[in-house]
């Protein structure tokens, strides 16, 4: 099992440590609802170094991201981000990722950890057609997501760097807590503003020491998990994955088809004729947590489909969760049912993200 850079920081704050995407990781500290609200109305921060981080430079840059990956980099600034995934040839997604752009020719690409592996083989196997240069840099990269309404003002006080004028999706480089080369990106996968670190390894400790010594609150995956549920954030491996169509999860926002890249073809027709399937969002009527892989019923008791993510919401302090039904039940305000220990539990059909600000 591997350990990021900070590992011995978790364990000296007594953080419970499980195994996630072949990492030990912080899975919480103080409480899962404590971190949860700590994010939500002042700032957390937390330790994602288990991320992968792929470098891809030269003239064909630009034109191998674009085969691979469904959004359009060409219409990004120097300085900025973009999310997307990348389709499989059978029209499913190998993952969903971060693109930066770094310079005219260079670009970051961030992916799962769970799926460096898969993606770094994929990515070489079709850079045959394009000769890039590419680097597997995962190894030599901390990532720190300092997050909430407070994260500005903590992380002004460790910078020099004009973080406010850094529009959401945007980044810099800078020196945090006397690190250099820093990139400061705001952006996030809690839904509470903030930005990620990308610190060189052997700075990642001097940077979470100081990050919390000014009031940031360390938090864990788990936290992590139920910030991103009420944001209705895809997760790989729950809510998306190899056989996922892409259009069914909800991502033609982040599909161009003003280019040709994977599977154009089978995403285009998911397009025309529509997915079977439906992604929604759904909260519990009555007492009840769904969790991942519970079923989801019509009123007649008939199984319609499944639960992919689900949780007790701390800001709502109701069941809420995700899963995918057929696309014809998928009506916003329908009342649908999660089968828990036999009872089938009413929920109602919401619009995402279930948290507003």
């Amino acid at each position: 099992m591997r350990k990021t850079s900070l590992y011995q920081s978790h364990i000296a704050l007594g953080a419970k440590m499980v195994p996630f995407a072949g990492f030990e990781m912080p899975v919480q500290y103080t409480g899962v609802v404590q971190e949860h609200l700590a994010v939500r109305k002042q700032a957390g921060l937390f330790d994602v170094s288990h991320m992968g981080e792929f470098l891809v430079r030269g003239p064909q840059a630009i034109d191998l991201i674009q085969y691979v990956f469904s959004n359009d980099v060409g219409r990004l600034d120097i300085g900025q981000a973009q999310y997307g995934y990348m389709p499989n040839a059978k029209g499913g997604i190998i993952d969903d990722l971060l693109v930066y752009r770094m310079d005219n020719q260079s670009y970051l690409l961030v992916v799962n950890a769970a799926n460096i592996e898969k993606d770094w083989n994929w990515l070489v196997t079709h850079n045959k057609l394009f000769d890039a240069s590419l680097q597997n840099q995962s190894d030599q990269w901390s990532l720190l997501a300092l997050q909430g309404p407070m994260a500005t003002s903590i992380l002004k006080e460790l910078t020099e760097t004009d973080i406010d004028s850094i529009p959401f999706y945007r980044f810099t480089h800078g020196t945090v807590a006397g690190v250099d080369r820093v990139l400061i990106s705001a952006t996030g996968y809690t839904g509470s503003g903030g930005y990620e670190l990308y610190v060189p390894n052997e700075g990642a400790e001097k940077i979470w020491n100081s990050l919390i010594q000014n009031g940031a609150k360390p938090c864990g995956l788990a936290a992590r998990n139920t910030l991103r549920i009420e944001m209705g954030y895809c997760l790989y491996g729950n809510d998306i994955d190899d056989t996922t169509p892409p259009l069914s999860a909800g991502l033609s926002w982040c599909t161009s088809f003003s280019k040709d890249f994977v599977s154009k073809d089978r995403i285009e027709q998911q397009q025309a004729t529509g997915t079977p399937n439906k992604r929604v969002g759904f909260i519990l009527n009555e007492r009840g947590i769904p969790r991942q892989g519970y079923s989801l019923a019509d009123e007649s008791g008939n199984d319609i489909g499944i639960v992919t993510s689900g949780t007790q919401s701390p800001s709502l302090e109701k069941g809420i969760g995700m899963g995918y039904i057929a696309r014809e039940q998928a009506v916003g305000g329908n009342i649908i049912y999660v089968v828990i220990r036999n009872k089938h539990i009413p929920a109602t059909i919401t619009s995402l993200p279930f948290y507003h600000a």
